[in-house]
């Protein structure tokens, strides 16, 4: 049997596309979704508050950098402390996974970045890494599920309407 010639391979099987136009476009509407993806970045130095008495970080003082991280994430999804104070409507956590992969230690600067990951009918969730940038070691690797209750009834509620639309990308990923 012959070769397939050169243009055969370079065509996609199924659409008759060029193999490299569709890897630019999957490129590029990975791209776009990435830039939708709501993300934070924020940096904390260790303080002696953060630590045991052998100047460690303890994993209290992660989930309180890693809250700070998620509380600024969640005003770019329109859930800011006065919007949810005035409205009633807060999330709240459902459950924490978190890997304390490597200490911090006392006076280390950190970078703890957050981004939406996951969003189903009535929870979302979110994932955290906690770097130290000097040397780029990953110290805490996070995930968090997330509801939204109306207070003071403790009602669980849908995710907003515009969620499915907006983050469409991010329904049903693991």
């Amino acid at each position: 049997m012959p070769a397939p010639s050169r243009s055969a391979v370079e065509m996609c099987c199924s659409h008759g596309r060029k193999r490299g136009l569709l890897r630019a476009v999957n490129e590029s509407t990975a791209a776009s979704a990435e830039r939708l993806t709501p993300k934070i970045e924020i940096e904390q130095q260790v303080m002696f508050f953060d630590t045991d008495c052998a100047g460690v970080v303890h994993n209290l003082a992660y989930l309180r950098m890693i809250e700070t991280a998620r509380t600024l994430l969640a005003e770019q999804l329109g859930l800011g402390m006065v919007e949810m104070a005035g409205r009633g409507i807060y999330p709240v956590l459902l459950r924490t996974e978190a890997d304390y992969l490597r200490p911090a230690k006392l006076s280390d600067r950190l970078i703890i970045r957050g981004r939406m990951n996951r969003i189903e009918r009535a929870r979302f969730w979110c994932e955290f890494e906690v770097v130290r940038p000097a040397d780029g070691i990953l110290m805490v690797a996070c995930r968090q599920s997330l509801a939204l209750i109306k207070l003071p009834e403790g009602k669980p509620l849908r995710l907003p309407e515009d969620w499915g639309t907006r983050f469409a990308h991010l329904r049903g990923q693991k």
